[in-house]
């Protein structure tokens, strides 16, 4: 059955695009002045965008070592190559689809000559700047809680950016146990797939983390025979520091081979970051 598709429009000529699982909020300027109708336009593609992806599902819940790269939707390529270049082999290309809706989105707008895009898909955010733009995006170490932490200034100097975050009471399924593994990539497919794999990669065993298969928390998930986290009760902190080791080895693995610019992991209130945080952190 298809999606209803509904836009709202918000104050500062933001627009908000929903369809079935997507909520994208979209703001465009050139200069300083935003472009309301331009963003309506965005998210009318949007729609298009989801569809396409629809379409191919079956072939897009397979793990990344089943799906042929040289498949015909551009979108669809783009899924798979931000999955491998991750290289998590429990990943499938579905771990990208929100934030590479969100570059498409995003890329619409910038080749209409905007000069300034932020694009947000529940989180997964997708940015592109021009000139001397730069953003400022709230950075949250957990995800269950709407509150943010910290902010990140993002440009000038660079004409694309990608933010995705990760963990357990986000909207999608966990193996870790990181309350928030926040990524920042040159896209916002990048970002996303690495921020499910750093996330993953903070499980820790321990009596007060409470596991189950992916299948029976969600009967329609891509992960299929793999466990997943439900609870995190009260661990030691020694625990929590090595879960933020795991995921930031995992990160600066990432870091190292260039597939993403930088990580911050939070577990149980202990937190982990790249040296790309600790220069724009609060700037």
């Amino acid at each position: 059955m298809p999606y209803e598709q509904t836009m709202h429009m918000l104050d500062g000529g933001s627009v908000m695009a929903e369809c079935g699982p997507m909520r994208l909020v979209i703001s465009s300027f050139i200069g300083k002045v935003s472009q309301r109708e331009m963003n309506v336009q965005a998210a009318r593609a949007s729609f298009g965008y989801l569809e396409r992806v629809a379409r191919m599902l079956d072939v897009l819940r397979r793990r990344q070592t089943r799906v042929e790269q040289d498949l015909e939707d551009s979108l669809a390529r783009e899924m798979v190559r931000s999955v491998i270049a991750v290289g998590d082999g429990d990943l499938t290309p579905m771990a990208a689809v929100a934030g590479t809706i969100g570059d498409a989105v995003a890329d619409y707008l910038q080749e209409r000559g905007m000069t300034k895009v932020v694009v947000n898909n529940g989180g997964d955010i997708a940015v592109r700047l021009q000139e001397e733009e730069s953003v400022r995006v709230g950075i949250r170490t957990d995800v269950s809680n709407p509150d943010y932490d910290d902010v990140l200034v993002l440009g000038p100097g660079c004409s694309s950016w990608g933010i995705a975050t990760s963990g357990l009471g986000g909207r999608s399924l966990t193996r870790g146990i990181a309350s928030a593994a926040t990524i920042v990539a040159s896209t916002a497919s990048l970002a996303d797939a690495a921020a499910t794999a750093v996330a993953n990669a903070s499980f820790v065993e321990d009596d007060q983390v409470v596991q189950r298969y992916a299948e029976e928390v969600d009967p329609q998930t891509d992960i299929r025979g793999l466990t997943v986290t439900v609870k995190v009760g009260r661990i030691i902190p020694e625990k929590g520091r090595i879960a933020v080791s795991k995921a930031m080895d995992r990160a600066e693995e990432l870091v190292g081979r260039g597939v993403i610019l930088g990580a911050l992991v939070a577990v149980g209130g202990q937190t982990g970051m790249t040296s790309f945080f600790k220069d724009r952190l609060n700037v």
